[in-house]
């Protein structure tokens, strides 16, 4: 169970990241909601207003807060998935 071993909870983070970002890049409608947000932003302190506005919330909310993780911090994601996988094989 993910609960109680952190390795477990680690996993299940990094693979929901993946999951939610991949899920966003190959269907963006589906993470959308009802703010217009539609990627017409491009300073960070709009995407900061987004990230932390009240209009993401719920089930939909968390996933895009996992997808905009992943989107922004790809490189980081990616050596984090690496080397869980390198924990994993040895």
């Amino acid at each position: 169970s993910a609960l109680f071993s952190f390795h477990s909870f680690l996993t299940v983070v990094l693979l929901g990241i993946c999951a939610c970002t991949y899920l966003r890049m190959q269907s963006p409608a589906i993470l959308e909601q009802r703010t217009g947000y539609r990627g017409e932003y491009g300073d960070q302190f709009h995407m900061r207003l987004l990230f932390f506005s009240a209009d993401f919330i719920g089930f939909r909310g968390f996933f895009w807060k996992a997808a905009r993780i992943g989107e922004r911090l790809s490189p980081w994601v990616a050596l984090g998935c690496f080397i869980m996988g390198l924990s994993v094989s040895f």
